[in-house]
């Protein structure tokens, strides 16, 4: 694969992935380019297809993973979500830095491919701060906010093994948890500048 290394970045929900990939997206302008996901689930209201995702139905997806077009694909509640080569490879054409928000599972399917990603691992102080995040947010019903937790603590437990991650950022201070961030991504963030000017 041609271009800038990917960036993978995983963590449970409530880590601070989002926020941190905002604000990389808004420091360095048209440096950084996320994959956009296939999934089988419906649209949501305002969901673009090609923008939010791909929605595409259960045989074409299945279809197109066993055909080797898939990095990594999961079901989560009934429901197929998949990264294509295609659409990392499409990011990569305009010379940008493939982000790839990714669950545990998925990085590990991906370190079985040859994309060669940057690894890295957002992860909260602690399962008492995830929770308050999660509940400040207000956006899940207690059930769905102790099924996260439960994912979450798997997902941390999961993420010790050694050598998974390039880097482990807690994230307990956001200015300094993004500052880890660019540092690792420095070398790539400027091989992506260089290679606009030329």
């Amino acid at each position: 694969m041609q271009g800038p290394r990917p960036v993978v970045l995983s963590g449970p929900s409530g880590a601070g992935k989002s926020t941190l990939i905002k604000k990389l997206f808004k420091d360095y302008e048209n440096i950084f380019g996320f994959s956009v996901s296939h999934t089988t689930r419906q649209p949501r209201p305002g969901e673009v297809n090609g923008k939010d995702y791909h929605f595409v139905t259960r045989e074409e997806m299945k279809k197109e993973i066993d055909a080797g077009e898939f990095i990594e694909h999961a079901e989560f509640s009934g429901n197929m979500y998949g990264t294509s080569k295609g659409a990392v490879q499409a990011v990569q054409a305009k010379n940008q830095i493939c982000v790839l928000d990714i669950d545990i599972q998925g990085v590990k399917n991906i370190k079985k491919t040859d994309l060669n990603p940057i690894y890295i691992s957002v992860q909260p102080p602690s399962i008492d701060v995830l929770e308050k995040r999660l509940r400040d947010r207000q956006t899940e019903t207690e059930e769905s906010l102790l099924k996260r937790l439960v994912t979450a603590r798997v997902d941390l437990e999961l993420s010790k093994e050694p050598g998974l991650f390039d880097l482990v950022i807690v994230n307990d201070d956001l200015e300094k948890a993004y500052s880890e961030l660019k540092e690792v991504l420095l070398q790539e963030i400027q091989k992506a500048q260089e290679s606009r000017k030329s």
